[in-house]
């Protein structure tokens, strides 16, 4: 118990390089347990948190549900029992199940990131809406984390996302840079 207790609070010199940030992400070890050890948890039901971000996301904002042809006309109380809305739900879990995994393989995690910020670039997906969706995530993840979603938790989540984001809002640029030039 007191080691865990000493990864959480720190217990000295051994502690020190939890609190180092990672220079190509910015987030410390410290940071990435709270992501990796909370996500764990959350892994336990990919499919139903899939389901449940996705379909808060619409509930919260339904206007974007027109960004979706396949289920822009489904009632949002119907979508978690959509198919097609079901499969959209696993891609984005599993897109932000990748960003963990992935916390230190940074040169993947860009590479993923940069072509999912082009992918939804083409689709002229904005920022506003993905920083919609994650205040949308973090709701998520404290309703089902409940206590062990403590404040340090959500902000490396915060943190995460907003590096994650960075890297996505980069590749939407390039899509729209590309554009002119093409035009």
């Amino acid at each position: 118990m007191g080691g865990l207790l000493s990864f959480f609070w720190g217990a000295g010199p051994e502690s020190a390089g939890l609190d180092v940030a990672d220079p190509a992400t910015g987030l410390t070890p410290r940071q990435k347990r709270y992501v990796t050890d909370t996500w764990a948890l959350v892994k336990k039901d990919l499919r139903g948190s899939g389901i449940a971000v996705l379909h808060t996301f619409f509930t919260d904002f339904p206007e974007y549900t027109k960004y979706f042809n396949a289920f822009k006309d489904v009632p949002i109380k119907d979508l978690p029992t959509n198919k097609k809305f079901q499969a959209h739900s696993h891609s984005v879990i599993y897109a932000l199940s990748s960003v963990v995994d992935n916390l230190d393989d940074t040169g993947v995690l860009v590479e993923m990131l940069n072509k999912l910020g082009e992918n939804h670039g083409r689709r002229n997906i904005t920022p506003k809406q993905f920083q919609d969706l994650k205040g949308v995530i973090l709701k998520v993840l404290k309703a089902k984390l409940g206590k062990v979603m403590t404040p340090d938790a959500e902000e490396a989540w915060s943190k995460t996302l907003d590096v994650a984001y960075s890297i996505i809002f980069k590749g939407m640029e390039n899509v729209k840079k590309n554009d002119h030039i093409i035009s």
